[in-house]
């Protein structure tokens, strides 16, 4: 049977989620300002920055590994950023490094 109540849920998310998409372009029109480009070049590096130090806000350089596997995996992800310049193996890549030597190395 169908719900009529999960219809209409259905329904008001849609019309939600279209209109969201819509409202850049009801706003703006077809000219993007400037302020709306800055933000789209700057914000990823801010964000990126911000779950950086958030990921490694409690690693103890007194404890433990010192640090050793979070350090070896920024490294990583750092040079293979420089050479290749593609997040997505960089980010992959030091997290496959990281998990390795805390689950082999530094267990």
């Amino acid at each position: 049977m169908f719900d009529v109540h999960a219809g209409y849920i259905i329904l008001i998310s849609g019309a939600i989620t279209v209109g969201l998409r819509f409202l850049p372009f009801i706003a703006f029109g077809h000219k993007t300002p400037k302020f709306i480009l800055y933000l789209g070049r700057v914000l990823p590096y801010a964000v990126m920055m911000m779950l950086a130090v958030y990921c490694l806000r409690e690693v103890s350089f007194f404890k433990g590994s010192h640090g050793l596997p979070e350090a070896a995996a920024c490294i990583v992800v750092v040079i293979l950023h420089v050479w290749r310049r593609n997040t997505l193996l960089s980010i992959i890549s030091g997290t496959l490094l990281y998990m390795f030597l805390v689950q082999t190395v530094f267990c």
